[in-house]
């Protein structure tokens, strides 16, 4: 290391990205090792007070007030379509945005990672497990499988509608058995999810909630926000700090031990190949020095995706119109007074993991329930009604997409490439969960409830029908991964070590769900709190 470089060093640590990981690093770092931490997030510091209630998310799921709107490039497998991919900016990140569902996904997800890395790696299930428990209180639930007492509040939902619970019977009516712990024994079957929402206060437990505010006064962290990093600094094979622009102005901040990247599956490898740190044809395309030729930067990402099936309801069972009007107020003023009614749910309590093909492929699909009509953005055949939507999920798709690098202007997008369908085999599966959901609408007791299918209408029968549905709709479910993923020394692809650390590099780790080899058949936001808390303990031994 240079010796002016040395008399430039502000902090320990610096931790680029305020989300899930983010946080959970940050708090870890100053409060268990009294390191001096920056921590850098994009977003504004705190968003707006609706985005406690549980229910007050959807009021932002189309806006951009606290989402980046990542445009994908044209899918040609999905006839040009270019879906829209939102990732938050705020800080506690997903966290701070998302749905609240507390999902961990199967223990054979992680254990085939540890497979892969080489048996013994410290990523199986069991590795995992202990990470999971010292961080939740659960409220309900203190077993093998979870905690009780930890910062991260979880939950059952305080209300279930009647079209959830229409749900859960139908499903178990047609012999698919109650699961009463998705995060417990086994993951298949159908239930109310666990959310992360405080029992007592009904509000929202976000990981700036539970990690990061025990330690917002603490002197030895620096949180910056509304900073945007563009670059990594490097002094010959060594992260040494970080540069970021700050109200319009170019900034540096070093750091004497580590830099770590917990910015996303989007944007960490974005400032990877910023830094020259990539895929060495792609960098010098945009006119960036080569650092280190790490080919898997950028690639292997993996999103969950989903296909929406719609029917009509004929009478008041979910939340049409509930955040409108004379029903919005009364709706408020139960919450504010009595913490229940509709505003304490997150309007997706129940779903099931299922294998529609009966391929022995445990929970091959995750099958929500979202009881009103619910559709992206860019659909426009229907409109909002008294309704149900069932919303089939692949889980773990075959399919890889990719993020590059659009110019070399830190202020440009990544090209982000979902390559939803890339593979058959998805394609498949995903015709299979809507065939799947319409059975469910067309089974006692949910078809007691609703006068009949609309999307894609009880006329498309035919595979080719399905298909080009399955195409016109496939949306994320907003759970990328896998972008800068660990693995052996002998795969040339594998940008991390077993220890989180850059290929090529020191000082330099990845922290956030761009780590995952495959994609968990989950939710995301659980295990990259996990992760994170992990990779801490792997960092400091």
């Amino acid at each position: 290391m240079k010796p002016h470089l040395l008399r430039m060093v502000d902090y320990d640590y610096i931790v680029v990205g305020g989300g899930s990981a983010g946080c959970v690093t940050a708090s870890r770092l100053v409060g268990a090792f009294g390191a001096r931490v920056l921590l850098l997030e994009a977003g504004p510091a705190r968003g707006s007070p609706i985005l406690a209630m549980p229910a007050g998310y959807m009021k932002f799921l189309a806006s951009d007030t606290y989402l980046t709107m990542h445009k994908a490039v044209a899918q040609r497998q999905l006839d040009g379509r270019a879906p829209i991919i939102p990732q938050a900016r705020l800080l506690g990140g997903g966290s701070a945005v998302n749905a609240m569902v507390y999902m961990r996904g199967q223990a054979a997800d992680y254990d085939s990672w540890d497979r892969y890395l080489g048996q013994g790696s410290g990523w199986s299930y069991r590795d995992l497990l202990p990470h999971f428990k010292r961080q939740e209180d659960n409220d309900h639930l203190a077993d093998e499988f979870h905690g009780a007492g930890g910062p991260l509040k979880v939950s059952h939902l305080a209300h279930h509608c009647a079209m959830s619970r229409s749900f859960v019977k139908t499903l178990q009516q047609m012999g698919i058995s109650y699961n009463p712990d998705f995060n417990g024994v086994v993951q298949r079957g159908v239930g109310f999810m666990q959310h992360t929402i405080d029992p007592v206060t009904r509000r929202r437990c976000s990981a700036r909630d539970a990690f990061l505010a025990p330690v917002l006064s603490n002197p030895r962290l620096t949180l910056v926000t509304g900073a945007s990093a563009t670059g990594i600094i490097l002094d010959g094979k060594r992260a040494v700090g970080v540069r970021y622009v700050e109200g319009g102005r170019e900034k540096q901040a070093r750091a004497s031990a580590e830099v770590i990247l917990t910015a996303g599956a989007y944007i960490t490898p974005k400032l990877l190949m910023l830094s020259g740190i990539g895929p060495a044809a792609q960098l010098r395309q945009h006119g960036i020095d080569v650092r280190v030729d790490l080919k898997g930067v950028g690639q292997n990402l993996q999103d969950h995706h989903e296909v929406p099936v719609v029917a009509a309801a004929n009478g008041r069972y979910g939340y049409f119109r509930q955040d409108r009007g004379l029903a919005m107020l009364r709706n408020g003023l139960q919450y504010v007074l009595f913490r229940s009614g509709p505003v304490v749910t997150t309007g997706v309590e129940a779903c099931a993991f299922i294998d529609p093909e009966g391929s022995g492929r445990e929970g091959a699909i995750q099958l929500y329930c979202v009881p009103t009509v619910y559709l992206d953005r860019d659909v426009t055949e229907l409109q909002p009604m008294e309704g149900v939507t069932l919303t089939p999920c692949v889980t773990r798709p075959k399919s890889r997409g990719s993020i590059t690098l659009r110019s070399a202007d830190p202020r440009d997008l990544p090209l982000v490439n979902p390559n939803f369908f890339g593979e058959t085999e998805d394609l498949r599966l995903q015709i299979a969960g809507v065939n799947f959901a319409r059975e469910v609408m067309r089974s006692a007791p949910m078809k007691d409830l609703l006068k009949g299918e609309i999307y894609p209408g009880p006329a498309k029968l035919s595979d080719a029908d399905l298909e080009q549905h399955c195409k016109r709709n496939v949306k994320t479910n907003y759970h990328p991964v896998g972008t800068c993923r660990m693995g052996p020394d002998q795969d040339e692809m594998a940008v991390l070590d077993d220890r989180l650390r850059v290929r090529g590099l020191e000082g330099l780790r990845v922290f956030d769900v761009s780590m995952m080899p495959t994609l968990v058949s989950g939710n995301t936001n659980a295990p990259a709190l996990a992760i994170a808390d992990r990779a801490v303990t792997l960092m400091m031994d």
